[in-house]
């Protein structure tokens, strides 16, 4: 059986790619994920480390975490496939749909560290995708949004079919265009649903040197 990690970012398009991958064949025990520089919250999707690691439990994997820059994330990112590499996993999942300059990033990393990458979704339907994933009965929470494309009510909600009927025209399902992401806590993949609450919402407006938009981020602790 070939053994795998998954770059994982705990949202809808990681954890398709997952339970596809599982579904034809293959093991899957280790999740990676960046967190931002003091470890406290996952890079993009700002989710704690211990939603991270119950998230993890319930989907039967390891989680690996590193601390990291936006300038540093390359680097490091590299290291954690290497040692991956060591312990005898030879391929690395990603969950991107068709940006290509995301592809040619993943197979350049995964070459440098002597792994195959492989993305289980590439090249598939948006929209598509996005009625498989809840079809299948995952369950999931809009943890951010880019203000440039999404009003802040719309942080914290559900991710189902009434967060996709009010999506503005231009905003893509799969918010692939960073307009939102998500947290997956329950669904086929998981043996129990991840116990969470919502608690407050918090902004942040990026620098200029990182697009200069304001986003909005559901905080959540364990239930």
């Amino acid at each position: 059986m070939m053994q795998a990690l998954i770059s994982w970012s705990g949202g809808k398009d990681s954890c398709l790619a997952l339970w596809r991958a599982r579904a034809a064949g293959m093991s899957v025990p280790l999740l990676v994920t960046a967190m931002d520089e003091d470890g406290r919250k996952s890079r993009s999707h700002g989710v704690t480390p211990e939603l991270l690691e119950a998230q993890a439990a319930s989907l039967g994997a390891r989680l690996r975490r590193y601390n990291a820059s936006w300038a540093s994330y390359e680097a490091q990112f590299i290291t954690m496939l290497r040692a991956a590499k060591a312990e005898g996993i030879a391929h690395a999942l990603f969950g991107d749909i068709d940006l290509q300059p995301h592809r040619d990033w993943e197979e350049k990393v995964c070459a440098s560290a002597g792994l195959q990458a492989h993305l289980p979704l590439w090249g598939e339907n948006r929209l598509a995708l996005v009625e498989e994933f809840l079809a299948a009965g995952f369950k999931a929470i809009v943890v951010c949004i880019n203000g440039t494309h999404l009003a802040p009510e719309f942080c914290g909600r559900e991710f189902d079919a009434a967060f996709l009927a009010d999506l503005p025209p231009g905003v893509d399902a799969c918010g692939e265009n960073g307009e939102f992401h998500t947290f997956v806590y329950d669904g086929p993949a998981f043996s129990a649903p991840v116990a969470l609450q919502r608690t407050q919402v918090l902004r942040y407006d990026a620098p200029p040197d990182l697009g200069g938009a304001t986003y909005y981020f559901q905080e959540l602790a364990p239930a």
